[in-house]
C-alpha cells in the first residue's frame, strides 16, 4: 500500500525536500496533492540522503505550501505508454499528448530511464541516411545509428535546417524498410513550435513524425526529461517494431542551461562556466542512446542540435558533444551573411563514420574521392582569398584565380540551396563533378586515376 506523507519540509524554487520518507528510490515518480486534491502535480525524486528526499517538481511550485500538500510515491519512474499510434502524434516534454486526440491506448509502458546497451550487443553503424542536402550528404554524410550534431548560433537558421531535414530525410532511394523521426524541442518559443508543426502537416510528413514539445514558458526541469522521453519512444519504434528512426533533439543548449539551473538550486559545487562537474556524463547518457544493436532489424540515429554561446565552439556544451559524437556540423554566420542556405562550414565539419557507410554497394564508388578532392579544393579557396586579401585579386596566379571562381560557384551552388529543394544523392555527386571542372585536371590528385577517367569526362562533355 502506497504511503502518503502530509507537508513539507523545504521548498527551493523547483526542489522540495521531505523528511521521513522510506522505501524511495532513485529517480522515482512523486504525485502531489495539493489543497485538498484542487490541484495535482508530479515531481521525481533525485537525491535521497537517509529519510530526507529531494523532489524536483515538473510544474511551478507557485501554490504549494510547507502544510497544504500531500505527497505519494507511485514506486516506479517516469513510464510512457508506447505503441504505433505515437506517430502523428505531439505530446509535451513529459510525454502527455497535447494535441487533443486523447491518451495513448497501450498496455506497453516503458521507463523513460532507459536500459544500459550492452557495448557488446552494438553493431557498428553502415548505410547512409539521405537529407537531401548536398553539404551533409556528399561531405559529412549521415550514417544509420550515428550521432552527428549540428552547431549553431542564436540566429542562425538551424530551426529551417532541422525542418528541412525531417520533411527530406529517407533511407536510400530503393529500400524498403520503414522509416520514421522523433522529433523533441526544449526550451523553444511558441512561435517555432508552431513553425515546426506547421511545416510538417503542410509538407504531408506528419503522420510519421512524432513530437515532443517543451516550450519556453514550460517548466525548466521537464526540459531534463524530454530527451529521455523522445529516446525511450525512438529505441521502443526501432528495436521494438523495427524501423529506422532518425532522432532530431534542439536545441541540447536549453537542456545544458536548465540542468545548470537545477544543480545551483541544489547547491553542487559548479565546475566550468557554473555547469555542473557531470555535465560530461549527463549528455553521455542522452547522446549514447543511438545505434544499432546485434539482430535488431532497426536503428536510432541522432542529430542534437546545439547553439553556441557567443559563437564559441570551446565553450563546455560544443566541446562535450564533440567528444561523445562522432563528428559535428557547423553553421558559419559569415556564409548567412552572404544569404547562403543552409550555411554549413564545409572545413571544420566531419563525419567520423561516413568512410564505412559511403562508396559502392551505398551511394556511388566515386563518392569518396569526390569528397576528398572537394574538401582540399576548398581549403586552396581559403588560402587564395587570405592572399588575395593582401596582395590583391589582380596580383594572384591564373591558378589561384581559378581557386577563387571555385569557390564562388561552391558556395553558391553545392553548400547553397533552395529550403524546398531536396537533391537525391547522384544529383549531388553529379554536381560535384560539374563544379570540379573549374579547376584544371592535373589539380585533381585526391581521386584515383581510374575513378577520375570514369566520372571527369562524362560531366565534360
Amino acid at each position: 500500500m502506497a504511503i502518503e506523507y502530509l507537508g513539507l519540509s523545504e521548498i527551493n524554487g523547483p526542489l522540495i525536500a521531505l523528511d521521513g520518507v522510506r522505501d524511495a528510490a532513485y529517480d522515482e515518480i512523486v504525485e502531489f496533492s495539493i489543497d485538498h486534491g484542487k490541484d495535482h502535480k508530479l515531481g521525481r525524486i533525485i537525491e535521497i540522503s537517509g529519510e530526507r528526499a529531494v523532489i524536483q517538481v515538473f510544474e511551478k511550485t507557485d501554490n504549494m505550501s510547507l502544510d497544504n500538500t500531500h505527497t505519494r510515491p507511485t514506486g516506479h519512474p517516469l513510464e510512457i505508454p508506447l505503441s504505433l499510434e505515437i506517430l502523428g502524434r505531439t505530446f509535451n516534454g513529459i510525454g502527455q499528448p497535447i494535441d487533443g486526440m486523447g491518451p495513448v491506448a497501450s498496455d506497453d509502458f516503458r521507463d523513460v530511464n532507459g536500459l544500459p546497451l550492452n557495448p557488446v550487443q552494438r553493431e557498428y553503424p553502415r548505410n547512409y541516411i539521405r537529407t537531401g542536402i548536398s553539404a551533409i550528404d556528399a561531405l559529412t554524410t549521415l550514417i544509420r545509428g550515428q550521432k552527428l550534431p549540428i552547431f549553431s548560433g542564436n540566429g542562425l537558421p538551424h530551426d529551417k535546417l532541422a525542418a528541412q531535414i525531417v520533411r527530406q530525410a529517407s533511407l536510400a532511394d530503393d529500400s524498403q524498410e520503414e522509416f520514421a523521426i522523433v522529433f523533441a524541442a526544449m526550451g523553444v518559443k511558441y512561435d517555432v513550435a508552431e513553425y515546426f508543426r506547421r511545416t510538417f502537416e503542410e509538407s504531408g510528413v506528419s503522420d510519421h513524425v512524432c513530437m515532443f514539445l517543451n516550450l519556453a514558458n514550460d517548466p525548466v526541469v521537464e526540459r531534463l526529461i524530454t530527451p529521455k522521453v523522445a529516446l525511450t519512444a525512438a529505441e521502443y519504434l526501432a528495436f521494438e517494431k523495427d524501423m529506422h528512426i532518425l532522432v532530431i533533439l534542439t536545441d541540447m543548449t536549453s537542456y545544458a542551461e536548465a540542468l545548470r539551473e537545477v544543480s545551483s538550486s541544489k547547491g553542487e559545487i559548479p565546475s566550468r562556466k557554473g555547469y555542473p562537474g557531470y555535465l560530461y556524463s549527463d549528455l553521455a547518457t542522452i547522446y549514447e542512446r543511438a545505434g544499432i544493436v546485434k539482430n535488431a532489424k532497426g536503428s536510432v540515429t541522432q542529430i542534437p542540435i546545439l547553439t553556441m554561446p557567443n559563437d564559441d565552439i570551446t565553450h563546455p556544451i560544443p566541446d562535450l558533444t564533440g567528444y561523445i559524437t562522432e563528428g559535428q556540423i557547423v553553421l558559419d554566420r559569415t556564409l548567412f551573411g552572404q544569404s547562403i542556405y543552409p550555411p554549413i562550414s564545409i572545413l571544420p565539419s566531419l563525419s567520423r563514420l561516413m568512410k564505412d557507410g559511403i562508396g559502392e554497394g551505398y551511394t556511388r564508388k566515386d563518392h569518396q574521392g569526390l569528397a576528398n578532392q572537394l574538401f582540399s579544393a576548398y581549403a586552396k579557396v581559403q588560402d587564395a582569398r587570405a592572399l588575395a586579401s593582401v596582395i590583391g585579386e589582380d596580383e594572384l596566379s591564373a591558378n589561384d584565380k581559378k581557386y577563387l571562381s571555385f569557390g564562388k560557384a561552391f558556395e553558391e551552388s553545392f553548400i547553397g540551396q533552395g529550403e524546398e529543394e531536396n537533391r537525391s544523392i547522384i544529383e549531388t555527386l553529379e554536381l560535384g563533378w560539374k563544379l570540379l571542372t573549374l579547376l584544371p585536371r592535373e589539380e585533381l590528385d585526391r581521386i584515383d586515376t581510374k575513378i577520375l577517367e570514369e566520372f571527369y569526362p562524362v560531366t565534360n562533355h
